[in-house]
This record gives C-alpha cells, sequence and structure tokens, in this order.
C-alpha cells in the first residue's frame, strides 16, 4: 500500500480544471439521457468533448477498459461498458467520468433519471446524493477518514439501503486512483487523520436492496445481487484550511437538465 499524497494549492488548481472539464462533459450529455439514447452514442459524444478541450479520457483503455464512460443502468452499480442498446423510459443511468489534462485527473459521477422514474427509485437518488454530501462535511483537516464513511452510512442506514462494500472512493491526482482509499461505511474517529491537501474522490455507491454485489463474466460490470436498483454520485474533493471545498461540480448536469424539462433531485 503507498502512502497518501498531499498536493500544492498549484496542483489543486490543476486538479479543479481537470475536475470542471468533467462536469462540463456531464452537461454536455446531460440533456440528451432520454428514452431511446444508447449508451455508445452518449459515450462517443463525452469522448469527443473531452478530446476537442485539450484533455484524454481517464478510463479509456485503463485497465483495459474500453470505453470513456462508465454507463451503469438500473441494478448495474459500477463500470458499465456503454453499449448499442437504447435507455427506457423508467430506467436510471450512473454515469462516471475521468479526464486527464495538464497531467492531472478529475473525476466524477451521477445517477440520472431516464424519463418518467418510480418515486421510490428517485428517493434512492436523493438519498445517495445527500449521502455524498454528508461525506463531504465531515472531510475538515483533524478529522479521521473514518469520519466521511462513517456520515455516508447513516445516511444511507436511515432509509434501510445497502451500502456497497467491495468498491470505494480514493485520493486523486497524478494518477486516477491514489491512496486512501475511502469506504462508504465505516466507524467515526478510525482511519488515518485528514491534513490540508488531501484530495479525494467521494463516491457513495448505494443500493435500495441488499448490500451484497456480483461481478459479471465482462471483466468490469458490478451489478446488485437481488438485482434492485443502485445509485452513484461522486465529486473530487480537495482538503483547504477553509474546510473541503468541491472541485467537480453538478451546476452543468443541473442547468442541461432544468433547461430540458428533465428530472433534478
Amino acid at each position: 500500500m503507498g502512502r497518501e499524497v498531499y498536493k500544492t494549492q498549484e496542483e489543486i488548481e490543476l486538479i479543479r480544471i481537470s475536475s470542471l472539464l468533467v462536469a462540463k462533459t456531464h452537461g454536455a450529455i446531460a440533456g440528451l439521457i432520454k428514452p431511446g439514447i444508447t449508451t455508445i452514442e452518449l459515450d462517443r459524444l463525452a469522448e469527443e468533448f473531452i478530446r476537442d478541450n485539450d484533455a484524454i479520457p481517464a478510463f479509456k483503455g485503463y485497465g483495459g477498459f474500453p470505453n470513456t464512460l462508465c454507463m451503469s443502468p438500473n441494478e448495474e452499480v459500477v463500470h458499465g461498458i456503454p453499449n448499442d442498446k437504447p435507455l427506457e423510459d423508467g430506467d436510471i443511468i450512473s454515469v462516471d467520468c475521468g479526464v486527464l489534462k495538464n497531467e492531472f485527473f478529475g473525476d466524477s459521477a451521477y445517477t440520472y433519471c431516464v424519463g418518467d422514474v418510480a418515486e421510490e427509485t428517485k428517493q434512492l437518488l436523493r438519498v445517495t446524493k445527500e449521502s455524498l454530501y454528508k461525506g463531504i462535511e465531515q472531510a475538515v483537516i483533524g478529522n479521521r477518514l473514518g469520519d466521511i464513511s462513517a456520515a455516508i452510512q447513516q445516511k444511507a442506514h436511515e432509509f434501510n439501503y445497502g451500502v456497497v462494500r467491495e468498491l470505494v472512493g480514493h485520493g486523486v491526482g497524478r494518477e486516477l486512483h491514489e491512496e486512501p482509499q475511502v469506504p462508504n461505511y465505516g466507524s467515526r474517529g478510525r482511519g488515518i487523520k485528514l491534513n490540508e491537501g488531501l484530495v479525494l474522490a467521494i463516491e457513495p455507491m448505494i443500493n435500495m436492496g441488499t448490500q451484497k454485489v456480483r461481478f459479471l463474466n465482462d471483466g468490469w460490470s458490478v451489478v446488485t445481487q437481488d438485482n434492485k436498483p443502485s445509485a452513484h454520485f461522486e465529486h473530487t474533493i480537495a482538503i483547504m484550511k477553509s474546510g473541503p471545498e468541491v472541485l467537480s461540480s453538478f451546476a452543468f448536469i443541473e442547468e442541461e437538465l432544468k433547461k430540458n424539462n428533465l428530472d433534478i433531485l
């Protein structure tokens, strides 16, 4: 296991540039996520957008992953491979995007509604998004890593949702995945002490039913064991003297959803 890498202010600004490009890439496709569109079509548009902005899709070729976006509908938790199957009314889809620009990575995920989604599923999305912000609130100097994890878990457990254990958040910087790992479950007061300059990708993966998952034969896709929906939200954040600073953004997504009269959680 390596050690966590602390970033200078200049490095954090470069990570912010990458993270905001991730946010704008989400914004470029958010208004198109409707019944009938295919995930491979969205993936192509995202890759084109990233390359037009002088950056490289971080996931494409990473460990052999074939595409720009991880696109995981319904019971798929994460790492879904884009394909030519049209999205259907009532689906949800987690879209995870990363870029490499100026030698630094940015990483962010958002789970979208496709058409008219059941209210109990929307609640899962709202709670997962809220759990992300509960975790971020704990990312302050002097706290422990477990304070972030416990805050996420507590929010999910209020609704009896399952918190995925096999997959976790991570440090981010010159590498897409750095130390420390950031679980979405744990105990307050445990883990490393948080210090200024630590940059983390915090990413709750929350299931409507069981926390248990299984890995599909494609070598990537992870699904819930009970086939109930799963939601995933992620921000890249920096721990600063002034408190946690979110380097990515959901503002571009929400602007596009509003413009297209689509559901904003």
